[in-house]
Protein backbone atom coordinates (compact mmCIF):
# COMPACT_ATOMS: atom_id res chain seq x y z
CA UNK A 1 0.00 0.00 0.00
CA UNK A 2 1.30 3.49 -0.62
CA UNK A 3 1.16 4.49 3.04
CA UNK A 4 3.53 1.76 4.09
CA UNK A 5 6.67 3.27 2.57
CA UNK A 6 8.46 5.70 5.00
CA UNK A 7 9.98 8.82 3.62
CA UNK A 8 13.70 8.98 4.18
CA UNK A 9 14.86 11.78 6.51
CA UNK A 10 16.32 14.83 4.91
CA UNK A 11 19.31 16.58 6.42
CA UNK A 12 19.16 14.24 9.41
CA UNK A 13 16.03 15.77 10.87
CA UNK A 14 12.48 14.69 11.16
CA UNK A 15 10.12 16.71 13.30
CA UNK A 16 6.58 16.32 14.52
CA UNK A 17 3.77 17.68 12.39
CA UNK A 18 1.38 20.34 13.43
CA UNK A 19 -1.52 17.95 13.99
CA UNK A 20 -1.57 14.74 15.99
CA UNK A 21 -3.68 11.65 16.28
CA UNK A 22 -5.74 12.45 13.18
CA UNK A 23 -6.15 11.13 9.67
CA UNK A 24 -6.93 13.51 6.93
CA UNK A 25 -8.36 12.89 3.55
CA UNK A 26 -6.65 14.24 0.49
CA UNK A 27 -7.25 17.90 -0.06
CA UNK A 28 -8.91 18.53 3.32
CA UNK A 29 -7.96 21.25 5.78
CA UNK A 30 -6.48 20.57 9.16
CA UNK A 31 -8.04 17.51 10.50
CA UNK A 32 -8.04 16.49 14.10
CA UNK A 33 -9.45 13.16 15.04
CA UNK A 34 -10.77 12.50 11.56
CA UNK A 35 -10.29 15.55 9.44
CA UNK A 36 -11.23 15.77 5.80
CA UNK A 37 -9.12 14.14 3.10
CA UNK A 38 -6.17 16.22 1.95
CA UNK A 39 -5.09 17.52 5.37
CA UNK A 40 -1.80 19.31 5.33
CA UNK A 41 -0.23 17.23 8.09
CA UNK A 42 -1.07 13.97 9.79
CA UNK A 43 0.33 12.34 12.91
CA UNK A 44 0.34 8.65 13.63
CA UNK A 45 -1.64 8.12 10.44
CA UNK A 46 -1.22 7.76 6.77
CA UNK A 47 -1.23 10.47 4.28
CA UNK A 48 -2.25 10.45 0.74
CA UNK A 49 0.15 11.15 -2.04
CA UNK A 50 1.06 14.81 -2.16
CA UNK A 51 0.23 15.40 1.48
CA UNK A 52 2.40 17.61 3.74
CA UNK A 53 4.93 16.46 6.28
CA UNK A 54 4.27 13.14 7.88
CA UNK A 55 5.30 12.73 11.54
CA UNK A 56 5.62 9.29 13.13
CA UNK A 57 3.75 7.92 10.15
CA UNK A 58 4.35 6.66 6.72
CA UNK A 59 4.15 8.75 3.69
CA UNK A 60 3.50 7.95 0.15
CA UNK A 61 6.37 7.82 -2.28
CA UNK A 62 7.43 11.29 -3.14
CA UNK A 63 6.04 12.87 0.01
CA UNK A 64 7.92 15.85 1.34
CA UNK A 65 10.19 15.05 4.23
CA UNK A 66 9.15 16.14 7.72
CA UNK A 67 11.33 18.96 9.07
CA UNK A 68 12.07 19.37 12.84
CA UNK A 69 12.21 22.78 14.42
CA UNK A 70 10.34 26.02 14.40
CA UNK A 71 9.13 25.55 10.85
CA UNK A 72 7.42 22.31 11.80
CA UNK A 73 5.74 23.99 14.74
CA UNK A 74 4.67 26.90 12.61
CA UNK A 75 3.04 25.00 9.70
CA UNK A 76 -0.18 26.68 8.71
CA UNK A 77 -3.22 24.49 8.02
CA UNK A 78 -4.65 24.43 4.46
CA UNK A 79 -7.43 26.84 5.21
CA UNK A 80 -5.27 29.32 7.12
CA UNK A 81 -6.02 28.06 10.60
CA UNK A 82 -3.12 28.73 12.99
CA UNK A 83 -2.05 26.41 15.73
CA UNK A 84 -0.45 28.47 18.52
CA UNK A 85 3.01 27.55 19.85
CA UNK A 86 2.80 26.04 23.31
CA UNK A 87 4.44 27.65 26.37
CA UNK A 88 7.31 25.54 27.66
CA UNK A 89 6.15 23.28 30.41
CA UNK A 90 8.31 22.45 33.47
CA UNK A 91 10.28 19.29 33.11
CA UNK A 92 8.96 16.52 35.32
CA UNK A 93 11.15 14.26 37.39
CA UNK A 94 12.45 11.22 35.54
CA UNK A 95 9.92 8.40 35.29
CA UNK A 96 10.05 4.79 34.28
CA UNK A 97 10.45 4.31 30.53
CA UNK A 98 7.21 4.02 28.67
CA UNK A 99 6.65 2.45 25.28
CA UNK A 100 7.32 4.68 22.34
CA UNK A 101 4.21 5.89 20.64
CA UNK A 102 5.29 4.03 17.57
CA UNK A 103 5.08 0.80 19.51
CA UNK A 104 1.87 1.56 21.39
CA UNK A 105 -1.46 1.05 19.66
CA UNK A 106 -2.96 4.15 18.14
CA UNK A 107 -5.93 5.40 20.09
CA UNK A 108 -7.46 6.53 16.85
CA UNK A 109 -6.30 4.08 14.15
CA UNK A 110 -6.62 5.08 10.61
CA UNK A 111 -7.70 2.55 8.02
CA UNK A 112 -4.63 3.35 6.06
CA UNK A 113 -2.30 2.59 9.00
CA UNK A 114 -3.83 -0.65 10.09
CA UNK A 115 -1.62 -2.77 7.90
CA UNK A 116 1.56 -0.74 8.28
CA UNK A 117 4.02 0.06 11.04
CA UNK A 118 5.02 3.55 11.85
CA UNK A 119 8.76 4.11 11.65
CA UNK A 120 10.52 6.06 14.42
CA UNK A 121 12.87 8.64 13.14
CA UNK A 122 16.27 8.71 14.84
CA UNK A 123 16.27 12.45 14.85
CA UNK A 124 13.11 12.53 16.93
CA UNK A 125 15.06 11.00 19.84
CA UNK A 126 17.49 13.86 19.93
CA UNK A 127 15.08 16.73 20.36
CA UNK A 128 11.53 15.71 20.99
CA UNK A 129 9.32 18.71 20.70
CA UNK A 130 5.73 18.44 21.76
CA UNK A 131 2.96 20.57 20.38
CA UNK A 132 -0.09 21.08 22.57
CA UNK A 133 -3.14 19.40 21.08
CA UNK A 134 -6.35 21.18 20.37
CA UNK A 135 -9.13 20.64 22.81
CA UNK A 136 -10.56 17.84 20.67
CA UNK A 137 -7.28 15.89 20.61
CA UNK A 138 -6.33 13.36 23.25
CA UNK A 139 -2.87 13.32 24.96
CA UNK A 140 -0.52 10.94 23.22
CA UNK A 141 1.48 8.48 25.27
CA UNK A 142 4.66 9.97 26.75
CA UNK A 143 8.04 8.94 25.49
CA UNK A 144 11.00 8.04 27.73
CA UNK A 145 12.70 11.32 26.84
CA UNK A 146 9.78 13.55 27.61
CA UNK A 147 10.35 13.30 31.39
CA UNK A 148 14.14 13.05 31.43
CA UNK A 149 15.79 15.54 33.76
CA UNK A 150 19.58 15.68 33.24
CA UNK A 151 20.00 17.42 36.62
CA UNK A 152 18.09 14.80 38.57
CA UNK A 153 21.21 12.66 38.86
CA UNK A 154 23.63 12.90 41.78
CA UNK A 155 24.29 16.57 42.72
CA UNK A 156 27.38 17.94 41.11
CA UNK A 157 30.00 20.27 42.55
CA UNK A 158 31.51 23.04 40.54
CA UNK A 159 34.34 20.74 39.52
CA UNK A 160 31.85 18.01 38.63
CA UNK A 161 32.81 15.78 41.60
CA UNK A 162 30.09 14.34 43.82
CA UNK A 163 29.14 16.37 46.90
CA UNK A 164 30.85 15.34 50.16
CA UNK A 165 28.96 13.47 52.78
CA UNK A 166 27.37 15.28 55.71
CA UNK A 167 30.21 14.37 58.12
CA UNK A 168 32.82 15.57 55.63
CA UNK A 169 31.00 18.86 55.25
CA UNK A 170 30.85 19.24 59.03
CA UNK A 171 34.60 18.61 59.36
CA UNK A 172 35.33 21.10 56.60
CA UNK A 173 33.06 23.68 58.25
CA UNK A 174 34.81 23.15 61.60
CA UNK A 175 38.20 23.57 59.95
CA UNK A 176 37.03 26.73 58.27
CA UNK A 177 35.65 28.05 61.57
CA UNK A 178 38.91 27.29 63.41
CA UNK A 179 40.95 28.87 60.64
CA UNK A 180 38.66 31.90 60.66
CA UNK A 181 38.96 32.23 64.43
CA UNK A 182 42.76 32.06 64.22
CA UNK A 183 42.83 34.64 61.48
CA UNK A 184 40.50 36.92 63.45
CA UNK A 185 42.67 36.53 66.56
CA UNK A 186 45.83 37.33 64.60
CA UNK A 187 44.26 40.36 62.98
CA UNK A 188 42.80 41.55 66.28
CA UNK A 189 46.14 41.02 68.07
CA UNK A 190 48.01 42.89 65.38
CA UNK A 191 45.54 45.74 65.39
CA UNK A 192 45.52 45.82 69.19
CA UNK A 193 49.32 45.89 69.35
CA UNK A 194 49.50 48.63 66.75
CA UNK A 195 46.86 50.69 68.52
CA UNK A 196 48.55 50.12 71.89
CA UNK A 197 51.94 51.13 70.54
CA UNK A 198 50.46 54.22 68.96
CA UNK A 199 48.69 55.20 72.16
CA UNK A 200 51.86 54.60 74.19
CA UNK A 201 53.95 56.73 71.86
CA UNK A 202 51.40 59.49 71.50
CA UNK A 203 49.89 59.54 74.97
CA UNK A 204 46.49 58.20 74.03
CA UNK A 205 43.66 59.79 72.11
CA UNK A 206 42.20 61.73 75.00
CA UNK A 207 43.52 64.31 77.42
CA UNK A 208 45.94 62.81 79.96
CA UNK A 209 44.65 62.66 83.52
CA UNK A 210 47.20 61.20 85.92
CA UNK A 211 46.22 59.33 89.08
CA UNK A 212 46.78 61.24 92.27
CA UNK A 213 46.27 60.66 95.98
CA UNK A 214 43.45 62.45 97.66
CA UNK A 215 43.71 65.12 100.32
CA UNK A 216 45.06 63.85 103.61
CA UNK A 217 45.24 65.21 107.10
CA UNK A 218 48.08 67.70 107.53
CA UNK A 219 49.02 66.56 111.00
CA UNK A 220 52.04 64.31 111.55
CA UNK A 221 53.30 62.26 114.45
CA UNK A 222 55.04 64.58 116.95
CA UNK A 223 58.25 62.52 116.90
CA UNK A 224 58.47 62.38 113.08
CA UNK A 225 60.74 64.80 111.23
CA UNK A 226 57.70 66.63 109.92
CA UNK A 227 56.17 66.81 113.40
CA UNK A 228 59.46 68.02 114.93
CA UNK A 229 59.88 70.66 112.24
CA UNK A 230 56.31 71.89 112.62
CA UNK A 231 56.88 72.32 116.36
CA UNK A 232 60.33 73.97 116.17
CA UNK A 233 60.14 76.22 113.11
CA UNK A 234 58.09 79.03 114.71
CA UNK A 235 60.96 79.56 117.22
CA UNK A 236 63.77 79.69 114.64
CA UNK A 237 64.93 82.97 113.10
CA UNK A 238 67.27 84.04 110.30
CA UNK A 239 69.82 86.79 111.01
CA UNK A 240 71.18 89.17 108.37
CA UNK A 241 74.23 91.05 109.60
CA UNK A 242 76.08 93.88 107.93
CA UNK A 243 79.01 95.99 109.10
CA UNK A 244 81.50 98.49 107.79
CA UNK A 245 83.57 95.86 106.01
CA UNK A 246 81.65 92.56 106.18
CA UNK A 247 78.19 91.00 106.08
CA UNK A 248 76.76 87.56 106.57
CA UNK A 249 73.78 85.33 107.23
CA UNK A 250 73.15 82.97 110.12
CA UNK A 251 70.50 81.39 112.28
CA UNK A 252 69.30 81.71 115.87
CA UNK A 253 66.42 80.60 118.09
CA UNK A 254 64.20 82.29 120.66
CA UNK A 255 65.17 81.77 124.31
CA UNK A 256 62.32 83.58 126.06
CA UNK A 257 59.32 85.82 125.51
CA UNK A 258 61.39 88.92 126.31
CA UNK A 259 63.02 88.67 122.89
CA UNK A 260 66.41 87.08 123.68
CA UNK A 261 67.84 85.04 120.83
CA UNK A 262 70.88 82.74 121.01
CA UNK A 263 73.28 82.38 118.07
CA UNK A 264 76.99 81.93 117.27
CA UNK A 265 79.43 84.73 117.99
CA UNK A 266 80.95 84.47 114.53
CA UNK A 267 77.49 85.17 113.01
CA UNK A 268 77.15 88.63 114.61
CA UNK A 269 80.85 89.45 114.76
CA UNK A 270 80.66 91.19 111.36
CA UNK A 271 78.32 93.86 112.79
CA UNK A 272 80.98 95.09 115.24
CA UNK A 273 80.01 97.94 117.51
CA UNK A 274 77.99 99.93 114.96
CA UNK A 275 76.71 97.37 112.48
CA UNK A 276 73.15 96.34 111.69
CA UNK A 277 71.45 93.10 112.78
CA UNK A 278 68.07 92.17 111.26
CA UNK A 279 65.99 89.22 112.45
CA UNK A 280 63.41 87.46 110.24
CA UNK A 281 60.96 85.04 111.84
CA UNK A 282 59.63 81.89 110.20
CA UNK A 283 56.31 83.61 109.50
CA UNK A 284 58.06 86.31 107.48
CA UNK A 285 58.01 89.18 110.05
CA UNK A 286 61.24 91.14 110.46
CA UNK A 287 62.64 93.17 113.33
CA UNK A 288 65.85 94.93 114.27
CA UNK A 289 68.03 93.40 116.98
CA UNK A 290 70.89 94.57 119.16
CA UNK A 291 73.81 92.64 120.63
CA UNK A 292 73.46 91.78 124.33
CA UNK A 293 76.83 90.03 124.68
CA UNK A 294 79.14 87.46 123.12
CA UNK A 295 82.17 85.30 123.81
CA UNK A 296 84.64 84.14 121.20
CA UNK A 297 86.03 81.31 123.39
CA UNK A 298 82.61 79.66 123.46
CA UNK A 299 81.53 81.05 120.07
CA UNK A 300 78.19 82.12 121.53
CA UNK A 301 76.26 85.41 121.46
CA UNK A 302 72.86 86.74 122.53
CA UNK A 303 70.86 89.38 120.64
CA UNK A 304 67.50 90.88 121.55
CA UNK A 305 64.52 92.13 119.55
CA UNK A 306 62.07 94.67 120.96
CA UNK A 307 58.41 95.39 120.30
CA UNK A 308 57.67 91.87 119.03
CA UNK A 309 54.78 89.96 120.58
CA UNK A 310 53.74 86.34 120.37
CA UNK A 311 57.28 84.97 120.58
CA UNK A 312 57.50 81.22 121.10
CA UNK A 313 60.60 80.10 123.04
CA UNK A 314 62.16 76.82 121.94
CA UNK A 315 62.38 74.29 124.81
CA UNK A 316 65.90 73.33 125.96
CA UNK A 317 66.90 69.71 126.38
CA UNK A 318 69.78 68.14 128.31
CA UNK A 319 72.86 67.29 126.27
CA UNK A 320 74.09 64.90 128.99
CA UNK A 321 71.17 62.62 128.14
CA UNK A 322 72.09 62.35 124.45
CA UNK A 323 73.30 58.98 123.19
CA UNK A 324 75.15 58.13 120.01
CA UNK A 325 72.61 57.13 117.36
CA UNK A 326 69.80 59.33 118.65
CA UNK A 327 67.82 60.99 115.82
CA UNK A 328 68.22 64.74 115.47
CA UNK A 329 66.91 67.52 113.23
CA UNK A 330 68.89 70.61 112.22
CA UNK A 331 67.10 73.84 111.23
CA UNK A 332 68.70 76.88 109.65
CA UNK A 333 69.30 79.03 106.57
CA UNK A 334 72.12 77.38 104.61
CA UNK A 335 73.31 79.79 101.93
CA UNK A 336 70.42 82.10 102.93
CA UNK A 337 67.77 79.43 102.28
CA UNK A 338 65.78 80.11 105.43
CA UNK A 339 63.66 77.55 107.26
CA UNK A 340 65.65 74.62 105.85
CA UNK A 341 65.18 71.35 107.71
CA UNK A 342 67.63 68.43 107.61
CA UNK A 343 67.80 65.29 109.69
CA UNK A 344 70.37 62.80 110.90
CA UNK A 345 71.70 61.19 114.05
CA UNK A 346 74.22 61.88 116.77
CA UNK A 347 77.42 60.44 115.34
CA UNK A 348 79.64 60.96 118.40
CA UNK A 349 79.90 62.91 121.68
CA UNK A 350 82.63 65.03 123.30
CA UNK A 351 84.48 65.75 120.08
CA UNK A 352 87.18 68.33 120.99
CA UNK A 353 87.24 70.87 118.17
CA UNK A 354 88.61 74.36 117.71
CA UNK A 355 87.11 76.89 115.35
CA UNK A 356 88.02 80.36 114.23
CA UNK A 357 91.59 81.54 114.59
CA UNK A 358 91.52 84.08 111.76
CA UNK A 359 93.12 86.73 113.92
CA UNK A 360 96.90 86.70 114.26
CA UNK A 361 96.91 86.30 118.04
CA UNK A 362 94.33 83.48 117.89
CA UNK A 363 92.17 85.32 120.37
CA UNK A 364 89.13 84.36 118.32
CA UNK A 365 89.71 80.62 118.63
CA UNK A 366 86.79 78.75 120.18
CA UNK A 367 87.19 75.46 122.01
CA UNK A 368 84.18 73.18 121.90
CA UNK A 369 83.58 69.75 123.40
CA UNK A 370 81.08 69.14 120.59
CA UNK A 371 78.30 66.81 119.59
CA UNK A 372 79.00 65.33 116.16
CA UNK A 373 76.11 64.80 113.75
CA UNK A 374 75.64 63.67 110.19
CA UNK A 375 72.64 65.96 109.69
CA UNK A 376 73.63 68.19 106.73
CA UNK A 377 74.94 71.55 108.01
CA UNK A 378 76.24 74.27 105.70
CA UNK A 379 77.28 77.93 105.91
CA UNK A 380 74.19 79.77 107.12
CA UNK A 381 73.22 77.01 109.57
CA UNK A 382 75.53 78.58 112.18
CA UNK A 383 73.70 79.37 115.42
CA UNK A 384 70.68 77.25 114.52
CA UNK A 385 69.21 74.61 116.82
CA UNK A 386 69.95 70.89 116.75
CA UNK A 387 66.82 69.33 118.28
CA UNK A 388 65.93 65.88 119.51
CA UNK A 389 62.88 63.73 118.77
CA UNK A 390 60.81 65.87 121.18
CA UNK A 391 61.75 69.12 119.43
CA UNK A 392 64.00 70.19 122.34
CA UNK A 393 67.32 71.91 121.73
CA UNK A 394 70.31 69.70 122.52
CA UNK A 395 72.96 71.69 120.63
CA UNK A 396 73.85 74.85 118.69
CA UNK A 397 75.14 74.10 115.19
CA UNK A 398 78.52 75.77 114.96
CA UNK A 399 81.06 74.06 112.71
CA UNK A 400 81.59 71.59 109.91
CA UNK A 401 84.56 69.69 108.63
CA UNK A 402 84.82 70.48 104.94
CA UNK A 403 86.81 68.60 102.35
CA UNK A 404 88.97 71.62 101.49
CA UNK A 405 89.34 73.63 104.66
CA UNK A 406 89.03 73.81 108.42
CA UNK A 407 86.05 73.42 110.69
CA UNK A 408 84.72 76.98 110.71
CA UNK A 409 81.32 77.15 109.06
CA UNK A 410 82.03 80.48 107.41
CA UNK A 411 85.39 79.40 105.99
CA UNK A 412 84.34 75.88 104.97
CA UNK A 413 82.56 76.86 101.76
CA UNK A 414 82.76 73.38 100.27
CA UNK A 415 79.55 72.40 102.09
CA UNK A 416 78.57 69.48 104.24
CA UNK A 417 80.23 66.10 103.96
CA UNK A 418 78.32 64.65 106.91
CA UNK A 419 80.67 65.98 109.61
CA UNK A 420 78.83 68.63 111.57
CA UNK A 421 79.48 69.83 115.11
CA UNK A 422 77.21 71.45 117.66
CA UNK A 423 77.92 73.11 121.03
CA UNK A 424 76.15 71.08 123.74
CA UNK A 425 73.12 72.97 125.04
CA UNK A 426 74.24 72.53 128.67
CA UNK A 427 77.22 74.72 127.93
CA UNK A 428 75.15 77.05 125.78
CA UNK A 429 72.56 77.54 128.53
CA UNK A 430 75.16 78.55 131.11
CA UNK A 431 76.92 80.96 128.75
CA UNK A 432 73.62 82.46 127.54
CA UNK A 433 72.48 83.12 131.09
CA UNK A 434 75.76 84.85 131.93
CA UNK A 435 75.63 86.95 128.78
CA UNK A 436 72.03 88.03 129.47
CA UNK A 437 72.68 88.74 133.13
CA UNK A 438 76.16 90.29 133.04
CA UNK A 439 77.02 90.80 129.38
CA UNK A 440 80.05 88.54 129.82
CA UNK A 441 80.77 84.83 130.19
CA UNK A 442 83.18 83.34 132.74
CA UNK A 443 85.71 80.64 131.85
CA UNK A 444 86.73 77.79 134.20
CA UNK A 445 90.52 77.67 134.58
CA UNK A 446 93.22 75.44 136.07
CA UNK A 447 95.72 78.28 136.47
CA UNK A 448 98.57 76.95 134.31
CA UNK A 449 100.24 77.91 131.03
CA UNK A 450 100.43 75.08 128.48
CA UNK A 451 103.16 74.38 125.97
CA UNK A 452 101.13 74.38 122.72
CA UNK A 453 104.15 73.20 120.74
CA UNK A 454 104.44 69.94 122.63
CA UNK A 455 104.13 67.03 120.15
CA UNK A 456 103.86 64.20 122.66
CA UNK A 457 100.75 62.50 123.97
CA UNK A 458 99.01 64.70 126.55
CA UNK A 459 99.09 68.39 127.58
CA UNK A 460 102.41 69.56 129.04
CA UNK A 461 102.68 72.48 131.44
CA UNK A 462 105.15 75.04 130.08
CA UNK A 463 108.47 75.97 131.67
CA UNK A 464 107.65 79.65 131.53
CA UNK A 465 104.44 81.63 131.56
CA UNK A 466 103.10 84.30 129.33
CA UNK A 467 104.76 87.71 129.34
CA UNK A 468 107.58 86.28 131.46
CA UNK A 469 105.35 85.13 134.29
CA UNK A 470 105.37 81.78 136.08
CA UNK A 471 103.91 78.80 134.16
CA UNK A 472 101.79 77.87 137.24
CA UNK A 473 99.72 80.74 138.61
CA UNK A 474 100.68 81.25 142.25
CA UNK A 475 97.73 80.49 144.50
CA UNK A 476 95.62 79.24 141.62
CA UNK A 477 93.76 75.91 141.42
CA UNK A 478 96.74 74.09 139.87
CA UNK A 479 99.22 75.47 142.36
CA UNK A 480 97.02 74.44 145.27
CA UNK A 481 96.65 70.91 143.79
CA UNK A 482 100.46 70.50 143.46
CA UNK A 483 100.95 70.81 139.68
CA UNK A 484 104.54 71.67 138.68
CA UNK A 485 106.11 73.11 135.52
CA UNK A 486 106.86 70.35 133.02
CA UNK A 487 104.13 68.02 134.26
CA UNK A 488 102.18 66.23 131.55
CA UNK A 489 98.41 65.89 132.10
CA UNK A 490 97.23 62.67 130.40
CA UNK A 491 93.66 62.24 131.68
CA UNK A 492 90.70 64.34 132.87
CA UNK A 493 88.07 62.45 134.83
CA UNK A 494 89.45 59.20 133.46
CA UNK A 495 89.29 60.27 129.78
CA UNK A 496 92.51 60.51 127.76
CA UNK A 497 93.89 63.92 126.82
CA UNK A 498 96.12 63.99 123.71
CA UNK A 499 96.95 67.70 123.29
CA UNK A 500 96.82 71.13 124.94
CA UNK A 501 93.72 72.12 122.88
CA UNK A 502 91.94 69.03 124.09
CA UNK A 503 92.70 69.88 127.74
CA UNK A 504 91.21 73.37 127.23
CA UNK A 505 88.10 71.88 125.61
CA UNK A 506 87.64 69.44 128.49
CA UNK A 507 88.08 72.19 131.03
CA UNK A 508 85.62 74.61 129.36
CA UNK A 509 82.99 71.93 129.25
CA UNK A 510 82.67 72.51 133.02
CA UNK A 511 81.56 75.40 135.15
CA UNK A 512 83.83 77.36 137.46
CA UNK A 513 83.81 75.56 140.83
CA UNK A 514 83.52 72.07 139.34
CA UNK A 515 86.03 69.49 140.67
CA UNK A 516 88.30 67.68 138.21
CA UNK A 517 90.31 64.49 138.67
CA UNK A 518 93.60 64.69 136.74
CA UNK A 519 96.23 62.07 135.92
CA UNK A 520 99.71 63.64 135.81
CA UNK A 521 103.05 62.22 134.69
CA UNK A 522 106.19 63.53 136.35
CA UNK A 523 109.63 62.00 135.98
CA UNK A 524 108.07 58.94 134.36
CA UNK A 525 105.63 58.33 137.16
CA UNK A 526 101.86 58.87 137.23
CA UNK A 527 100.00 60.52 140.08
CA UNK A 528 96.37 61.53 140.65
CA UNK A 529 95.55 65.17 141.39
CA UNK A 530 92.18 66.62 142.37
CA UNK A 531 91.41 70.30 141.95
CA UNK A 532 88.54 72.79 141.92
CA UNK A 533 88.22 74.95 138.81
CA UNK A 534 88.68 78.66 139.17
CA UNK A 535 87.00 81.46 137.17
CA UNK A 536 88.26 84.00 134.73
CA UNK A 537 86.36 86.68 132.89
CA UNK A 538 85.81 86.05 129.26
CA UNK A 539 86.30 88.46 126.37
Amino acid sequence: MPGQAAAPPQNGSVGPAASTHGVGAPGAGPGVHGGAPGAGATAHGTGTPGAGPNVHGTGAPGAAPAVQGASALGVSPAHGAHIPAPAPAPLPAPAAPVPHPAQAPDHHPSPSSASGTQAQSPQSLQAPAQVPLPAQASQPPSTPWQHYDPWAAAPLQQNGAPVDSKSSRRKRVRRLLVLGAVLIALVAGGLGGAVGAYLERNGGIEDVELPQAGTEAKGRAPDSVAGIAASALPSVVTLHVSGSDAQGTGTGFVLDERGHILTNHHVVDAAGASGDISVTFSGGQSAKAKLVGGDTGYDLAVVKVSGVSGLKPLPLGNSDNVQVGDPVVAIGAPFDLENTVTSGIISAKERPITAGGQSGDRSDVSYVDALQTDAPINPGNSGGPLVDSKARVIGINSAIRSADSGSDLESGQAGSIGLGFAIPINQGKRVAEELINTGKATHPVIGVTLDMDYAGDGARVGTKGGEGGAPVTKGGPGDRAGIKAGDVITEVDGRPVRSGEELIVKTRAHRPGDRLELTVERDGKERKISLVLGSADGD
